[in-house]
């Protein structure tokens, strides 16, 4: 007998299409070339299907009948949604960006009839549709990023009113790029776009980002509804780039991130359909880096997404990978209960369920597919016999199915039956399989017919849906307590989002927000846990510690965040010999932060006032006071005598090797990892003493020198922020006796800069900060470069860091892909070191690493070295598709300005020499349009893009005043200079250039007559 690959245990569900609905599709002729379907929804009656023809067919599930048919003059169907909470509505976007709202009026067998038709998105592409889940009311998104609401006045409500009303359409938001998915749950609406994901109570018409870090491209989100039973709030679950899921609680705050990217690795489930043989290829693959272009709650446990490669499931609050099967070529996938619905790229629609092995087998010996069912029974033997499927199925109906099969034909996958059925012992040993078969809950008895009559011993049996429910399935306590936390990769560690960026859309106002959601139950059994062991630990190492030095624990809040926890323990600074100095340096949290929390709350108040948001001087005036407060609360802190030595502060060397002498001192004090993606907490990091006591100036505060609720830390990194990007730096700076230190006062903004990031780098939101300097310091190199230093110092940190001292390019440029975060805020960092040690074949490696890093951090990098920057984007340009080149550079030409500083620094560099192409009137010198030029691709490239008609008149004398004749020329066909592109055509002496792609598109003769007639001009010295 063959070897067959079985499918390990830990697999109990599958994905199985039981029924094809290619002969639905047939008798609705959307199987042709000329009319296919284009988009797809389901609910609990219906299956929509928009068509490319404007219509939509109404599709009755039970039965597959077709019931009505929507017809539309607006264009094809974009996009189709279902009411979830009443089958009676369906929503429509057309083409054209109408959206049209029907009511199908099916209790009294009435004609469908439309209640609202919406021009707001007209013009535009709707990409995304979503109904309330308790109201009437429909969400639209589109391409360019408005949100819309309609609420509708239907038939029923008219029938009890006296007028007719119509509501307008309420615009909800508009985002900073397209919407890529919507979705609703108890008055908060999801919205995620190309770069981040929003939240919005549309009740008190709030929003909020979710995390502070961006993404580029089409990620998904959805909510993902808690248990009643256990009073578990809904929480809601995000994609990030690399196979990551961020899991965030209800009211926008990211608490984890889950990596998904080893799991991954193991292979394919086979998708159960009569269509194909079942193949299991148990080779372990290497590990996928996918991005989810959409979430969908599924099941009752369940998140579902897809790629181009297949569909993926997961349990995302056990950090599980439920199954994964290749699907190709999917273009939208619809959800209802354990259903998919999946639409293809060629118009065809597949229906798929989630279902249980046992129960799958179940429904394929029903249908009669026996030779199915018994390749599915070997290929998942292992979960079969393991889990409790022998009450249902049992060797009894192993044995007819065996019966049904062929001797001759079969005669491999009998003996692989005969092998299961000996595995499969009764439930107690001291019975034989018949008795168990008799005592167990369900009975049958085989019809003639083939048929099997269920009689069942038990009331209120489990439907389908219910018995596929993976909440039915037994856990262990170990995995309910894994349900609430999730497991920490060596390239992913598992981060806790503490730095939430709290604004209104789109202006970036600060908002105050709602105290954080109550811990689920079981999470707050682990907590108690892990803090009674912790106290433990604390009192047993007392016993081992002298009475002179032992401390009176300070309270603690019960609402303390973890990390503050941590925060206490793992940051002591140098030991404190005195028992005076001690006590004073741990005075009461409350008395600490009292004036700071009530100068922060004043602050952020004062900005909601748009009559200070939008007036920059009443803005600064408001920072200055809250900054005079910072710092006298600070530098409290860092006076003699009221706190340690050492306190966090880091030497800024300008030497590389002074710095890394800095960091061997202190290794045993330093954390193992730094590299949380989401925001560097200050509260967690190690500090690191500098070998001498340094000067103010020279000192980098790179993590906070006592721990800072989580709250307040919030606000204050809000307003440290605003006062960088505003240059609110020297405001009311007072020394420790009182004094306004008229030193700082008098220098420069660039050193008083450079100081504030220093002293402040602990509040710091680091991408933010880097953007803000890109943006606000552009001609101020040193401010960059203290913030890369303070970039370096708190990833020294990481035993990678030192890791990528050692090896080749490729071998530090793995390491880096294996441990570090793709979005972390210390990338830069790293590739910092590697372009100061590799030079420009670092730079053209770095171009994996985009979007986290952009063009915009490698001018800054190689600033010195203009030509090596070229080099960084002539690579990234041609690492994607060709005909996608000319839209993604457009996308990173922001600002536009940079446009024409690129085209000049391309046609400069590796260039022929100016004496070669233009002679010493300025004119071309004959057949120079022939010489290579090693950013050709990328100059035409750029002078193609569109742009107003004064950039291509700055473009077109660049490219004249360098010889850049191709693209000067293109430019003169373009702007209709015809007359001054002939003329230098005879100077270049060549006709091929008039006609052609790059030619005036003019007959033939005429362009002779032209071509001679200049030519006559310029040998008699009348060429103007």
């Amino acid at each position: 007998m063959t070897f067959v690959p079985t499918i390990p245990e830990s697999y109990s569900h599958v994905l199985a299409e039981l029924e094809s609905l290619d002969p639905l599709l047939s008798a609705l002729r959307l199987d042709s070339s000329r009319l296919k379907c284009t988009s797809i929804a389901v609910s609990r009656k219906w299956l929509a299907l928009g068509s490319s023809g404007g219509g939509v067919n109404l599709i009755q599930k039970e039965g597959w009948k077709h019931r009505l048919f929507l017809s539309h003059r607006e264009g094809s169907i974009s996009q189709v949604a279902c009411c979830s909470h009443d089958d009676d509505y369906v929503a429509v976007a057309t083409s054209q960006g109408l959206v049209v709202v029907w009511e199908l009026n099916q209790e009294h067998r009435g004609k469908p009839e439309r209640i609202y038709v919406s021009s707001e998105h007209k013009g535009r592409k709707v990409t995304a549709l979503c109904w309330d889940t308790a109201v009437l009311r429909i969400f639209v998104g589109d391409h360019v990023g408005k949100v819309s609401a309609i609420k509708l006045h239907t038939s029923k409500q008219a029938k009890a009113a006296s007028v007719f009303v119509m509501f307008p359409v309420q615009t909800i938001t508009t985002v900073d790029s397209c919407v890529v998915q919507l979705d609703y749950l108890d008055g908060r609406l999801l919205v995620s776009s190309l770069t981040r994901a929003f939240l919005c109570d549309t009740e008190r018409e709030k929003f909020w980002k979710i995390g502070n870090k961006e993404r580029n491209g089409e990620y998904g989100a959805c909510f993902f509804p808690g248990r009643c039973s256990g009073g578990q709030q809904p929480l809601i679950y995000c994609a990030r780039p690399g196979s990551r899921m961020w899991e965030v609680s209800f009211d926008g705050e990211v608490r984890s991130t889950h990596q998904f990217k080893k799991l991954l690795s193991l292979p394919p489930l086979p998708v159960i359909t009569p269509r194909s043989e079942p193949q299991y290829d148990h080779t372990v693959g290497s590990s996928q880096s996918l991005s989810f272009p959409r979430l969908l709650h599924l099941s009752e446990h369940c998140v579902l997404t897809w790629t181009e490669k297949g569909i993926y499931i997961f349990i995302p609050q056990n950090v599980q990978v439920l199954l994964w099967s290749e699907v190709k070529d999917i273009q939208d996938v619809a959800v209802y209960k354990n259903e998919l619905f999946c639409l293809h790229l060629n118009g065809k629609v597949s229906h798929l369920s989630l279902l249980s092995v046992e129960r799958c087998v179940e429904r394929l010996l029903r249908r009669g597919l026996w030779v199915l069912a018994a390749r599915t029974c070997y290929l998942f033997q292992n979960s079969i016999v393991a889990s409790k499927a022998r009450k249902t199925l049992t060797i009894d109906k192993l044995e007819h199915l065996k019966s049904q099969l062929d001797l001759e034909t079969y005669s491999d996958l009998i003996p692989q039956l005969d092998e299961l059925i000996l595995k499969f012992e009764p439930l107690d040993s001291a019975c034989s399989s018949r008795r168990s078969s008799i005592s167990s809950h369900e009975s049958f008895s085989i019809l003639d017919s083939g048929i099997y009559r269920i009689i069942s011993s038990r009331r209120g049996s489990q439907s389908d849906e219910d018995s596929c429910s993976l909440h039915s399935q037994t856990f262990s306590e170990d995995e309910r307590l894994k349900e609430f936390t999730s497991h920490p990769e060596e390239d992913q560690p598992v981060t806790f989002e503490t730095d939430k960026n709290e604004t209104f859309l789109p202006f970036g106002i600060p908002l105050p927000f709602r105290s954080p959601s109550p811990l689920v139950s079981l999470q707050a059994v682990k907590d108690s846990v892990s803090s009674f062991v912790r106290k433990t630990t604390e009192k047993i190492g007392t016993l081992h510690t002298s009475p002179e030095l032992k401390v009176r624990p300070e309270p603690r809040d019960e609402d303390q965040s973890c990390e503050e926890e941590v925060s206490s323990v793992t940051c002591p600074q140098e030991e404190v010999t005195e028992e005076k100095k001690e006590v004073i340096s741990q005075p009461p949290k409350e008395d600490r932060f009292q004036e700071l929390t009530a100068a922060t709350a004043e602050a952020m108040t004062k900005l909601l006032d748009p009559l200070v948001l939008f007036e920059p001087q009443s803005l600064r005036v408001v920072l200055q006071e809250w900054l005079s407060h910072l710092e006298r609360t600070f530098a409290m802190r860092d006076s003699p005598g009221t706190s340690d030595t050492g306190n966090s502060l880091v030497k800024l060397n300008q030497d590389e090797s002074k710095k890394r002498i800095v960091g061997e001192d202190n290794e045993g004090e330093k954390r193992d990892s730094l590299d949380n993606e989401e925001t560097v907490d200050p509260t967690a990091c190690e500090s690191i003493n500098s070998p001498r006591e340094p000067s103010d100036d020279d000192l980098f505060q790179v993590c906070s020198p006592c721990a800072i609720p989580t709250s307040l830390q919030k606000d204050l990194a809000e307003l440290t922020a605003l006062c960088l990007e505003l240059n609110v730096l020297n405001s009311a700076i007072k020394s420790t006796d009182g004094h306004a230190d008229h030193t700082l006062q008098q220098c420069s903004p660039e050193i008083l800069a450079c100081q504030f990031v220093k002293k402040y780098f602990f509040l710091l939101d680091l991408k933010r900060t880097k953007e803000s300097i890109k943006l606000s310091y552009t001609s101020s190199s040193r401010i960059w470069d203290t913030f890369i230093e303070g970039l370096k110092e708190m990833a020294s940190s990481n035993p990678t860091y030192m890791e990528m001292g050692e090896g080749d390019l490729p071998t530090r440029l793995k390491l880096l892909d294996d441990s570090i975060p793709f979005d972390s805020p210390l990338l830069i960092a790293y590739a910092t070191r590697l372009y100061e040690k590799f030079g420009e074949s670092a730079l053209r490696s770095l171009i994996r690493f985009y979007p986290s890093i952009l063009p915009s951090d490698i001018i800054q990098l190689c600033r010195h070295h203009p030509a090596q920057f070229l080099a960084y984007l002539d690579s990234l340009v041609k690492s994607r598709p060709e005909d996608q080149r000319s839209s993604f550079l457009e996308s990173l030409l922001q600002p536009e300005s940079l446009r024409l500083d690129w085209l000049l620094l391309a046609v400069s560099h590796d260039a022929p020499p100016s004496t070669s192409t233009v002679d010493d009137e300025g004119y071309p010198r004959p057949h120079s349009h022939l010489f290579s030029w090693g950013y050709s691709q990328l100059i035409l490239y750029l002078i193609k893009l569109p742009a107003d008609f004064t950039t291509k008149e700055k473009m077109t004398d660049i490219c004249k005043s360098c010889g850049f004749w191709p693209g000067y020329l293109t430019l003169c066909w373009e702007l209709e200079r015809r007359r001054e592109a002939f003329a230098n055509i005879v100077y270049l002496n060549d006709m091929s250039l008039m006609s052609g792609d790059n030619g005036a598109y003019v007959p033939v003769d005429y362009s002779c007559r032209w071509y001679f007639t200049s030519l006559s001009r310029l040998f008699h010295k009348e060429m103007w």
